[in-house]
C-alpha cells in the first residue's frame, strides 16, 4: 500500500529491496549489508585484534563509526567481544528493569519502561540491521555509536533511570 501510494521515496525503496534481496543489487544498494555480513563473519571466534581488522581498516563498509559500529566489533574483538558487548547491553537492562520494579511510583515506572523501550529498540534495530536481520535505518548503537546527540540523549536516559532509582530510597 505505501508502494503503490507513493508514500516511500525512491531511496527507502531501495532499502527495502536491498532488505528483502541483498544479493539483487550488491554494487549498490546491497553494498553495505554484504559488506558488514562479511566483515562481521570475517572476525571468527577470537577476532582479529583490536585496530587490526583488515575490512574495517580498507574501510569497506561505509558509516562504520556511526551506524555499523557492531560490524568493527565483529570484525576487531570477534563472538566474543560482541557478546561481552550484548551481555553489557543486557545487564543495563535488566538493572533498569530493577529500578522499574523497585520504585512505587507510577510514573517513575512508566518513565524507566520508556527508557527500556527506548534502548532495547536501538540495540534490537542496529544490530540486526548489521546482521540483515532488520531494514537498514539511521538508529544509533547506544553508548558505542559516534555522535554527540545520541550519546547526550543516551546520558539523559541514564538520568533518568538514576532519578527513579534516587526517588525511590
Amino acid at each position: 500500500l505505501a508502494i503503490s501510494s507513493g508514500a516511500l521515496s525512491e531511496y527507502q525503496l531501495k532499502r527495502l529491496r536491498s532488505f528483502v534481496d541483498p544479493t539483487a543489487d550488491p554494487q549498490a544498494s546491497g553494498y553495505q549489508l554484504r559488506q558488514a555480513r562479511i566483515t562481521i563473519g570475517s572476525g571468527g571466534f577470537f577476532g582479529k585484534g583490536l585496530f587490526n581488522g583488515p575490512q574495517t581498516n580498507g574501510r569497506f563498509v561505509p558509516e562504520q563509526h556511526t551506524d555499523f559500529i557492531f560490524t568493527v566489533s565483529g570484525e576487531e574483538l570477534g563472538f566474543l567481544g560482541s557478546a561481552l558487548i550484548l551481555i553489557l547491553f543486557f545487564i543495563l537492562l535488566m538493572r533498569a528493569f530493577a529500578i522499574a520494579r523497585r520504585t512505587n511510583d507510577i510514573f517513575g515506572r512508566m518513565v524507566c519502561v520508556g527508557v527500556i523501550a527506548w534502548f532495547s529498540f536501538q540495540i534490537f534495530e542496529n544490530i540486526g540491521m548489521t546482521m540483515g536481520l532488520m531494514p537498514m535505518t539511521g538508529v544509533p548503537l547506544p553508548f558505542l555509536s559516534y555522535g554527540g546527540s545520541s550519546m547526550f540523549a543516551n546520558l539523559i536516559g541514564i538520568g533518568l533511570l538514576q532519578n527513579v532509582f534516587e526517588r525511590s530510597r
